[in-house]
């Protein structure tokens, strides 16, 4: 699998919190914020209206790609 690499900031607390969960499970924090992006994901995808959203946003990105591209 491709792999992209990303900045993230966190508040201090957050990171401090992330960090002891990973420590706990014997993973990586970068494994840690992963599974959780992963659990997120798979959330919005189950979420009730979120396919409607996506499709509105789809169609707006569409109109404007048309209007640079003329």
């Amino acid at each position: 699998m491709a792999t992209k690499v990303l900045s993230l900031r966190l508040p201090e607390e957050i990171a401090t919190e992330i960090a002891a969960v990973a420590r706990a499970n014997g993973v990586s924090v970068s494994r840690a914020i992963r599974l959780a992006i992963e659990d997120y994901v798979a959330a919005q995808r189950g979420e009730k209206g979120f396919k409607a959203r996506l499709q509105k946003r789809l169609e707006e990105d569409r109109e404007q790609f048309e209007r640079f591209t003329k």
